[in-house]
């Protein structure tokens, strides 16, 4: 993949997270906080967005999300999900819960 691609394929993801972040805060505004990880600031921000401003922000050449763990254990349940680990699911989201939210799109 040569970098002129993977500028496109960054675009791309920018486009398809912000869109999803879009609609997800304005179905049910609580939930993608936790789902995403950002603040209230920030869905707010995401919210009134029009199509022509997410089209300028996707067009950056930097990835807008990020991974939400920096943590063995987070990554492991990651990992794990889904092997017959009734509590693993609860577990992650605990975990995940207790990272600080993005103030920053």
């Amino acid at each position: 993949m040569n970098t002129e691609q993977m500028m496109s394929e960054i675009q791309e993801a920018n486009l398809s997270y912000l869109l999803l972040a879009q609609q997800m805060i304005r179905l049910d505004r609580a939930t993608p906080l936790f789902r995403l990880g950002i603040n209230d600031d920030v869905a707010g921000i995401l919210e009134q967005l029009s199509p022509g401003q997410i089209l300028k922000i996707a067009a950056s050449n930097m990835l807008l999300c990020r991974f939400r763990f920096d943590d063995r254990a987070i990554c492991g349940l990651l990992v794990d999900h889904g092997k017959s680990k009734p509590m693993a699911q609860t577990h992650l989201a605990l975990l995940m819960a207790g990272q600080p939210a993005a103030g920053v799109v």
